[in-house]
């Protein structure tokens, strides 16, 4: 890949200064994978808690749906990551999405309140495998000094899939009905991914070399690292408060449609599906904690404006304007996972940072939906503002990042 300071590459080009045409094969195929196992994420997010409604699931029972997702990644991404760095990353790669082609069967046939909980809990086993595999192949390929950019493109890979995956799922639910729409708009996502799964046990190869039963380094307990993992733990549980009741909030609140407000969310949509990237690349010019504080602030300012809209034009804007927010902070958070860690560490590494975060996700729910039917409607989303907003004056002052050492991918 050429650098940002050398000229700037198109988005299609793998993020990686290796030569090897290997590796550039591994980003390409992952990036392929990813976008075909993401189609069903956006129309989850915008349908599921409206769906809950209509089988007459209360705002707490909505938020066990998200809680049973993050409990059980919380459970398996500790033991995940260890078997990362043991055994490889491919074969935890290809199971996470057979089970998510499995999850999306089961969503299918779900119908009532446990049956969303058991898919559920189904997806949160299938993103265990999926998402700290993929993170900590990124990690292995990518170069340090193109990583944020690479993390960029992977979740411009997801966030495009979602994308397209929305605007089929919506054309099936007002074509065949929302019943048998959603049955068989899930059995379709469900084929995809286990070809998804069949793509990558064809064309992936392996990225840790080093995998194997031999000694690993401990991970190292530095204050960046262990501040790291609280504040993710932390504002992962300020925001999954306001994820599961934002779309009721706003529906109920501008008297729309879900197919409205899905409008309303293109122009997030389209951010997140070309913007990723770049900014990763700013986090890799500039470093990671200037692109990480700039996203989590003026997340935490958006959050306060929520409970104020009064138009679905304002809501495009805000949206638009919290994608850019951590369209900026993702990709520099997960570089800085690697950053802090060596090669045969990553996959613990991660382990406990994406643990962290679906701790905080499994709380964050149950909270919110109490927040929103006991004190009111809006203090889920003032209590994230004030949380996300405290958060980054901690970063601000205690987040020292040591200088990165160039590194060779696979390093």
């Amino acid at each position: 890949m050429v650098s940002k300071a050398q000229g700037a590459p198109s988005r299609e080009t793998p993020p990686t200064r290796a030569k090897d045409g290997a590796h550039i094969g591994i980003l390409a195929t992952l990036q392929r994978t990813i976008f075909l196992v993401s189609l069903p994420f956006g129309i989850l997010t915008f349908v599921l808690p409206i769906y809950g409604q209509e089988i007459g699931a209360t705002a707490v029972q909505i938020g066990l749906f998200f809680s049973a997702f993050s409990l059980m990644t919380v459970l398996l991404r500790p033991l995940v990551g260890i078997g990362l760095d043991r055994f490889g990353r491919r074969p935890f790669l290809i199971v996470g999405l057979a089970a998510y082609g499995f999850t999306m069967f089961a969503f299918a046939f779900s119908q009532q309140v446990w049956a969303i909980v058991t898919a559920r809990l189904l997806q949160g086993l299938a993103a265990a495998f999926l998402w700290l595999s993929s993170s900590a192949i990124t990690a292995d390929v990518a170069s340090s000094e193109d990583r944020g950019r690479a993390f960029g493109i992977i979740t411009e890979a997801n966030m495009r899939g979602g994308l397209v995956g929305t605007f089929v799922g919506f054309g099936v639910l007002m074509t065949l009905g929302f019943t048998e729409g959603w049955l068989w708009l899930f059995i379709g996502y469900g084929l995809v991914s286990l070809a998804a799964a069949i793509l990558t046990w064809r064309q992936l190869s392996e990225t840790n070399p080093r995998s194997g039963p031999i000694p690993r380094r401990p991970i190292g307990w530095t204050r960046p690292m262990i501040l790291l993992l609280l504040v993710t733990l932390v504002t992962a549980a300020s925001w999954a408060m306001v994820s599961p009741i934002l779309m009721i909030f706003l529906q109920q609140k501008l008297d729309v449609r879900v197919a409205e407000l899905a409008i309303a969310y293109l122009p997030a949509a389209l951010v997140w599906a070309v913007l990723p990237g770049r900014l990763g690349g700013l986090a890799d010019r500039f470093g990671r904690k200037p692109l990480m504080l700039f996203g989590m602030a003026v997340a935490a300012a958006s959050s306060f404006l929520i409970p104020g809209l009064s138009s679905l034009v304002a809501l495009a804007a805000l949206w638009a304007l919290q994608a850019v927010c951590y369209a900026a902070g993702d990709p520099a958070e997960q570089a800085l996972v690697a950053d802090l860690t060596g090669g045969d560490q990553r996959g613990r590494a991660y382990g406990l940072y994406t643990a962290a975060a679906g701790l905080g996700a499994a709380a964050g729910p149950l909270v919110g939906g109490w927040l929103y039917d006991s004190i009111g409607v809006q203090a889920p989303f003032y209590a994230n503002g004030i949380v996300l907003a405290l958060s980054t004056l901690a970063l601000w002052a205690l987040l020292e990042i040591p200088a990165r050492t160039p590194t060779r991918p696979l390093d």
